[in-house]
């Protein structure tokens, strides 16, 4: 019995060690590497139509997983306010999306559905973000930013057609500690997307133009955990999601098959779901 009861004691004890270790200074060292990320974002993509220039409803959409990369580097230090959070991202992903859309003439398009295919996708992020980490006990910091970033599509039908944004937002990143080295974040994002923008290709039979799309909230959650398992190196995970919409262009003259027609880009919604998995190098 008494041999029992200091096992248990025993294996409090290093419990207990453990999880005093877990404070703070765990999540700063999350906070302070380089970062190299394989990952996998899942298109959602829907063009509607107004009713007007279009029918109503689904016109087209794009979906499937798109592979890629991701480099970052972040720093938590105390640079002004104290604990001054600095991230930057750059993210490539080139794949093929499965695209089910409609057959068009100079007179008429077919109905949703009429025309399956693949398309092939570039997807490119830039983003930067500043914020000031707020320790609220040793184990859990709520880090408040704001961030400024830039998305382009590359979109593979018809002759190639470029979709491209700016925006900006704010959000707040919390992290939790565990147990020593793992820290676990969640992170949520409100802006606004800004600079919207669409540039389609000129083919055979149809002359392209370029035009300024609407604006719209973009909204962004995501999770993730890093574990420091030898000394500066860490494992990383997470999964990201994204949304966004296109508001409809103007109407652009052209000219389909030796006719003069217009052109426009209708309304849209988008939608990303990434996967990450990764190595972190500390400093």
């Amino acid at each position: 019995m008494i041999k029992v009861t200091l096992s248990a004691v025993a294996t409090a004890g290093l419990f207990c060690a453990t999880t005093a270790f877990a404070d703070v200074s765990d999540i700063k060292a999350s906070n302070n590497q380089f970062g190299f990320q394989l990952m996998s974002t899942n298109v959602d993509y829907a063009e509607t139509g107004d009713g007007i220039l279009a029918p109503s409803g689904t016109l087209d959409t794009e979906k499937g997983p798109v592979p890629g990369y991701v480099l970052s580097v972040s720093a938590m230090q105390d640079l002004w306010l104290g604990n001054d959070y600095i991230e930057a991202e750059y993210d490539n992903s080139s794949g093929n999306t499965d695209y089910t859309g409609a057959l068009c003439t100079t007179t008429a398009c077919g109905a949703y559905g009429s025309y399956v295919g693949t398309s092939g996708a570039t997807l490119t992020n830039y983003s930067a973000r500043y914020g000031k980490g707020n320790p609220v006990n040793e184990k859990f910091m709520l880090t408040p930013y704001v961030e400024l970033g830039h998305h382009e599509w590359d979109r593979g039908v018809n002759s190639g057609e470029l979709y491209t944004h700016n925006y900006y937002g704010i959000g707040v990143l919390g992290q939790y500690s565990p147990a020593g080295k793992l820290v676990l974040s969640a992170n949520a994002l409100l802006g606004s997307t800004f600079g919207s923008n669409i540039v389609v290709n000129s083919g055979p039979g149809f002359s392209g133009f370029s035009g300024a799309l609407g604006n719209s909230t973009l909204y962004k959650i995501g999770l993730a955990a890093d574990y420091a398992f030898v000394q500066n190196w860490h494992g990383t995970i997470g999964v990201d999601y994204a949304s966004f919409s296109y508001g409809i262009s103007a109407l652009y003259p052209g000219v389909l098959n030796g006719k003069n027609v217009s052109f426009w880009e209708p309304d849209s919604k988008t939608n990303y779901t990434t996967v990450r998995i990764g190595l972190g190098y500390g400093f």
